[in-house]
């Protein structure tokens, strides 16, 4: 999905918001760096975390890969020891010569061999008398304790200096082979054999790590850095077009991250359009306020010598006009208040809530000849705790919106007509405000209170609704859609009781 850029005009508007200025270069894309902050950056820490776990996994691998050359070794001793008793068999008096039985004992790398056949034990191969007992190793044990354990033992600082091995004969008949090796060539061809072991175990950790890393930081790292930037440069100039986050279309999370931050961009750039338009009604009003008042006195004091005429018509409709001159002047400061975001506190007092919808009810243009009928079910001793101007404003507008759905429709359901209920509840008085008009187009529903953007009409300023709701919460009640669709739309409306 592509990004959406604001219009042409939306940099002026904006330009009226404060905002940080951070300083951040001008790009039709942010470009986001393939090397991280080391070792802060999250790249980082993911390599080494990576390199780190594998050298772990290594080390469990070290002890039986150690233990298993360690049996090797001494299993190829073995071996070499009965190729060189072999020399003792072919020896016409079955006895080697001292020089001729260290040359086969040096050659196999052993001490002493000998062979236990049918319970009889026979040394083949022998050195001089050793000072220490040598350990005994059993090949054939199968304990896998045995095989952990033995390389610790074989290296520790108590090894002793000689092995006795036993193991199944391969190249003779017998019970058993019983060999004598020295530890030290065992534990310098350990030694190497750890070291060789360590570094190739170095190599796999860096390897599998700089594999893991560059993959993390193409799944991972980089999408969160460009979600991370786009955030900073909306912050930084919600009016700058290469500030939007245009969705990669990805299925996981990240993508889902992507897809809210782009809504919510949205809906930001939204509230900042209304609050520059409500900050640019606010001076428009500012700059008017003044010849309006003084066309509105103007109009009053032509109201008072209308008021001395003869004509009973003319008596009739004074009073209306005259309300409707005050109420137009407050309505003009309360206008400029409004585009201040700065609604004066209601001032409350009891009044009586069915008066004052017969008042609402014929400044919304109800009830006239031909015209949309107010028709309210209300108690007439029922009394609101409320600002008596504030209330008028708001039902107006509830009332007014109705007349004018109605008369938009172009299927109308019978005669237009309004109907009010009201009902206790708590310390509230609840009004439903029900017309039989089209409804509501879905389009606008989820923004119906939002100023300049609930109006389904296009001459329609979309502040009517949202006057009538902050009125109402100022009073501690609320306004709400009840329902809407073809065959009509409610409203609830709260009020405290007195």
């Amino acid at each position: 999905m592509a990004a959406r850029h604001p219009r042409p005009w939306a940099k002026t508007w904006l330009s009226r918001i404060p905002r940080p200025e951070v300083g951040l270069p001008q790009s039709r894309r942010p470009t986001i760096p393939w090397t991280m902050r080391w070792p802060g950056g999250l790249s980082a820490r993911l390599l080494l975390l990576t390199a780190l776990l594998v050298l772990v996994a290594q080390l469990f691998i070290l002890i039986p890969s150690l233990a298993g050359f360690e049996e090797t070794w001494l299993a190829d001793r073995a071996h070499q020891a009965q190729v060189a008793s072999l020399a003792v068999d072919a020896s016409p008096t079955g006895v080697l010569s001292g020089p001729l039985a260290a040359t086969a004992l040096s050659g196999a790398g052993v001490v002493s061999v000998a062979v236990q056949n049918k319970g009889v034990r026979r040394l083949l191969l022998a050195a001089p008398r050793m000072e220490q007992a040598p350990a005994l190793v059993d090949l054939r044990d199968p304990s896998p304790i045995r095989f952990l354990l033995q390389p610790f033992i074989t290296l520790g600082p108590a090894a002793p200096r000689m092995l006795r091995v036993v193991a199944t004969p391969q190249l003779r008949a017998g019970d058993f082979v019983e060999i004598v090796v020295p530890t030290a060539p065992l534990r310098a061809a350990m030694g190497a054999y750890l070291l060789r072991l360590f570094l190739i175990s170095v190599l796999i950790s860096v390897l599998a790590g700089g594999v893991v890393y560059l993959l993390l930081n193409a799944l991972l790292v980089r999408p969160i850095a460009r979600l991370t930037l786009a955030m900073e440069r909306f912050r930084a100039r919600p009016d700058d077009p290469a500030a939007r986050l245009a969705p990669s279309h990805r299925r996981d999370e990240i993508g889902r991250a992507e897809v809210e931050l782009d809504r919510m961009q949205e809906d930001l750039l939204a509230a900042l359009q209304s609050r520059a338009r409500l900050a640019a009604l606010g001076e428009a009003v500012a700059k008017i306020n003044h010849d309006l008042r003084n066309m509105l006195t103007s109009a009053q004091m032509a109201s008072e010598r209308l008021a001395s005429s003869p004509d009973p018509r003319v008596a009739q409709a004074m009073p209306r006009l005259e309300r409707a001159l005050s109420r137009a002047a407050k309505l003009a400061e309360g206008v400029l208040a409004y585009g201040r975001s700065e609604e004066p506190a209601p001032q409350l007092a009891p009044m009586m809530l069915k008066p004052a919808l017969a008042a609402a009810a014929e400044d919304a243009g109800l009830n006239e000849e031909g015209g949309v009928k107010m028709i309210a079910r209300t108690s007439a001793g029922l009394s609101l705790n409320a600002d008596a101007d504030q209330v008028h404003r708001l039902l107006v507008n509830l009332l007014r919106n109705a007349r004018q759905a109605i008369e938009a429709a172009s299927s109308p359901n019978g005669p237009g007509v309004v109907r009010i209920t009201a009902r206790t509840e708590n310390e509230y008085a609840i009004l439903t405000i029900a017309d039989n008009g089209p409804g509501i187009p879905e389009r606008i529903k989820d923004r119906l209170f939002q100023p300049f953007s609930g109006s389904g009409r296009p001459e329609g300023s979309g502040l009517g609704l949202a006057i009538a709701r902050e009125l109402t919460r100022a009073h501690g009640g609320d306004l709400e859609l009840a329902d809407t669709g073809p065959r009509g739309t409610t409203f609830e409306l709260r009020l405290p009781l007195t």
